[in-house]
């Protein structure tokens, strides 16, 4: 799935659902939905086992703020997550939408319930919050699934213990470029990072876990050599939830997914063959004419000529160096077109 090798100059672009669904099966089956229409490949969940991941302490915590969910900490967190019985509900859905099932695990039992016979997800993601966490990456690679992992927060001996971490199950890998800001303010993306990830892990796939709001990023890691981009997704910038505002909705992720297909078909040139042929040189192309007269066995000098638009293209203006120092075959008038059959070899 992420391997080099079947990526190629394709992109595999995860809409993040994140948690954006509200605890909703409905809403989780609609992200589904509506963002493979969109042109996902892959629709990316979060898996938490709040009492296992959260001391006692953490979890029975007062919560104050204008996106809690509740006042205690943990029944925040709950009215968050998606029950694991719905989970095979949307693999399905996945299925049925030609995309990809993928889901990150926070914490050992989720990764136990992503890769049960039940849900059986397609992909596991390792959040930026993991890198470093060696006992759960090796559980993670030892279940032989495709892995992206974002390096937001991550030092250069973590992520490196990371990856080789995984690399002793299998490489199946996408290491995401990622900045662990919510939202990241466009002078602190660091883009040029991918260089440096492509350079020191030349076996993984290399992508873009983005926590922009617009859609620019996208390209330009593309162009940088990214092929994995993660971007953030919401039905409703409005609603209530930290990941809402720099999400992008439906149509901001249609553009996204578009600006990065289209990127690789910007780049070739275009075929000499066809340069000045398009439509716009012969209907307002002009053709070399005689600035005064010229006379037989005259050598053409650049005095000589000039240029105007007939009904009819003959040498283009572009192709004065092809003219310049012949011999006129013919005595050409001033104003006339000079035809190929008025130079002399041509």
């Amino acid at each position: 799935m992420f391997r080099k090798e079947e990526i190629g100059d394709n992109a595999i672009i995860i809409a993040e659902v994140g948690q954006n669904h509200q605890g909703d099966i409905d809403l989780a089956r609609e992200y589904i939905k509506v963002f493979s229409a969109a042109g996902a490949d892959v629709i990316k969940f979060q898996t938490r086992n709040n009492k296992y991941l959260f001391s006692k302490e953490a979890y029975e915590s007062h919560y104050d703020s204008e996106n809690a969910f509740a006042d205690v900490y943990g029944h925040h967190r709950e009215k968050l997550e998606l029950d694991p019985k719905w989970l095979p509900i949307l693999k399905e859905d996945c299925e049925q939408h030609g995309v990809k099932f993928m889901s990150t695990p926070f914490d050992e039992p989720s990764l136990d319930v992503l890769c049960s016979d039940d849900v059986n997800a397609d992909a596991i993601k390792i959040a930026s919050f993991d890198i470093g966490n060696l006992p759960l990456i090796h559980k993670i690679g030892k279940t032989k699934k495709p892995v992206a992992m974002s390096i937001g927060g991550g030092k250069t001996d973590q992520i490196r213990a990371s990856v080789e971490a995984l690399l002793s199950h299998h490489d199946d890998i996408a290491i995401l470029h990622c900045v662990s800001e919510y939202p990241c303010d466009h002078d602190r993306l660091g883009l040029n990072n991918i260089d440096s990830l492509i350079e020191n892990f030349p076996q993984c796939t290399i992508g873009y876990s983005d926590h922009f709001n617009g859609i620019l990023p996208g390209p330009l890691a593309f162009m940088k050599g990214a092929r994995v981009f993660e971007k953030h997704v919401t039905l409703n910038r409005a609603w209530k939830g930290t990941d809402h505002s720099f999400a992008l909705e439906n149509e901001g992720f249609r553009k996204f997914v578009r600006d990065i297909r289209r990127t690789p078909q910007m780049m070739p040139p275009k075929p000499v063959e066809e340069l000045g042929s398009e439509y716009v040189f012969k209907k307002l192309g002009k053709s070399l004419t005689a600035y005064r007269d010229i006379k037989a066995g005259e050598v053409i000098d650049m005095d000589s000529l000039s240029g105007r638009i007939f009904k009819d293209q003959h040498i283009p203006v572009r192709e004065s160096n092809r003219v310049i120092g012949r011999i006129a075959k013919n005595d050409i008038v001033k104003g006339s077109a000079i035809k190929p059959s008025d130079i002399e070899n041509w």
